[in-house]
């Protein structure tokens, strides 16, 4: 559903926000170690999440990547999978055709639409608190 990308964008988002709330600056090897995404390309990903300002980067001896703490609640899901992926999740067709549309459905267009718009909502409600807290307490993982 995702591109591999946006999930890798996703979990860094995560995870540099559990360390934010325990006051830690986390560096992309880190990063790139515990999502177990290649170092070189979570690099590109964390530059998209600078540039849209959902992490910040701070350069020097003591540098790397960090959310503040009194903004991590705002930062919902939609936000990071838009700064990745655009969204295009949120009206592309079910079976991956080029004209999917109200007027020219394919077959699961319909049945898709439910799909897509209970994902949207999910993402729009879901924030990088909840989630980060969730790592934290150990009621979920970003590594298997």
């Amino acid at each position: 559903m995702f591109s591999k990308a946006c999930e890798y964008g996703i979990r860094a988002s995560i995870f540099i926000a559990k360390n934010s709330f325990e006051g830690k600056r986390v560096s992309p090897k880190e990063i790139s170690e515990e999502i177990n995404s290649p170092q070189a390309f979570t690099a590109k990903i964390l530059q998209a999440l600078v540039r849209h300002d959902i992490i910040k980067s701070v350069k020097g001896a003591y540098g790397g990547f960090e959310i503040d703490k009194d903004v991590i609640s705002s930062i919902k899901l939609a936000y990071i999978v838009e700064a990745i992926d655009g969204d295009s999740i949120y009206s592309g067709c079910g079976l991956g055709l080029d004209k999917c549309d109200e007027n020219h459905p394919c077959p699961v267009h319909n049945k898709f639409k439910e799909i897509r718009d209970g994902l949207k909502h999910m993402l729009e409600t879901t924030n990088l608190e909840e989630l980060a807290l969730d790592i934290k307490t150990g009621i979920a993982f970003l590594k298997t």
